[in-house]
């Protein structure tokens, strides 16, 4: 046989494999537009439900829920953000199972038994995320900004000298778009942040981390998590906080987990005779 001849042969798989790769995308692609059309049909009630923990914080302070508009494109900016993110929530199960779709048949059947759990386990965790930043962190973080409001001789509370600035007030009167700007940046980072537990177990179980190498990093992992901490939030101590303290706790959740795979990998080892006790450290 030729050398040209082994080189069709060894190209027609690649080719047949960016075919299929094309195709998946093409579907994740339109599965993504049509999650976006049927968001942009609701962008408003959806927007609303998004607005409910700025509109709690202000009810107690007993002022309207009332954004608004800066410029005359915002409106539809506004609902395009809406679509965006509502349809990728809407198409990640048909993205996720493309995904699935097209690395599954690369993949010996223990394998496959492997990353699945993880596949699953990826999108749930975002949810956790999304839904602790949306009920837990928005609220507390709303409530802190506008704690800085001052009012007037009418209002309830003066903050600062009412004698230096007699009547003044200075009240919230918020961009719908940022509003929703900030608000997604909670839902994402939280999200992000909760795929943690995710992505090291997952790193621990092709052997690429340890329990023991992860405990012993701790206290950069500590400084990392800070640095985290400062980027994704706001800048208002609660919120880097809340994100601190949930992040450190499941890197310490991660590293449980990893120590779970790495017995449950110890004793299939031993069960098949190829585990050494010998060359245990301990």
């Amino acid at each position: 046989m030729s050398a040209s001849e082994d080189m069709d042969e060894s190209a027609a798989p690649l080719i047949e494999h960016l075919a299929e790769l094309r195709t998946r995308l093409i579907r994740s692609v339109i599965a993504f537009l049509v999650g976006m059309i049927i968001c942009f049909t609701v962008a408003t009630p959806i927007f609303n439900f998004l607005t409910d923990p700025l509109c709690a914080v202000l009810a107690d302070r007993g002022q309207h829920c009332d954004l608004i508009f800066i410029s005359p494109q915002e409106g539809f900016f506004v609902a395009i953000k809406v679509s965006l993110l509502g349809g990728f929530m809407l198409s990640f199960p048909v993205i996720a199972h493309q995904m699935w779709r097209f690395v599954a048949p690369g993949l010996y059947k223990n394998e496959k038994g492997a990353f699945l759990p993880f596949l699953i386990a990826s999108p749930v965790m975002f949810m956790l995320g999304a839904s602790f930043a949306f009920y837990v962190v928005t609220p507390l973080a709303y409530d802190f900004f506008l704690g800085f409001q001052q009012f007037g001789a009418e209002g309830e509370a003066v903050v600062g000298d009412p004698a230096s600035s007699p009547g003044l007030s200075v009240v919230f009167q918020g961009s719908a778009q940022e509003y929703l700007n900030l608000t997604i940046k909670f839902i994402v980072a939280f999200g992000m942040c909760f795929q943690l537990p995710v992505l090291l177990t997952l790193m621990g179980k092709a052997g690429l981390v340890s329990s023991e190498g992860l405990g012993n990093v701790r206290k950069y992992a500590v400084v990392a998590i800070l640095v985290l901490a400062a980027l994704v939030t706001p800048p208002d101590v609660i919120t880097q906080a809340i994100l601190f303290v949930v992040v450190y706790g499941l890197y310490e959740v991660s590293i449980f987990l990893v120590k779970r795979v790495e017995t449950k990998r110890e004793a299939k080892l031993r069960a098949e005779g190829y585990y050494d006790d010998e060359d245990d450290p301990a």
